[in-house]
């Protein structure tokens, strides 16, 4: 059976479209997650962007999961995935 790799880009655009609908679930702006993680609103907005695709390291990954407090596996499920909720 032949195993086909998936791009950087594909886990960064799944990371990033999540991380922008559980905050968005949690009534958060990006100021509002921004002031939680203590990282800036223009780096929030670079990170769910994906025209930008600004790449983001996991301790940053990290500070917005514990803000959202949302398990940090949760990122990178597909939205269509059963296993996407919101709950540990």
């Amino acid at each position: 059976m032949e195993y086909s790799f998936k791009t950087d880009d594909y886990y960064y655009d799944i990371a990033r479209q999540n991380i922008k609908n559980f905050r968005k679930r949690k009534g958060l702006t990006q100021q509002g997650l921004a002031d939680l993680t203590g990282l800036s609103r223009d780096y929030i907005c670079d990170i769910e962007s994906m025209k930008k695709h600004k790449y983001f390291t996991l301790a940053t990954l990290g500070r917005i999961s514990d803000a959202l407090d949302i398990p940090i596996d949760k990122f990178f499920y597909k939205e269509e995935d059963k296993e996407l909720e919101t709950t540990p």
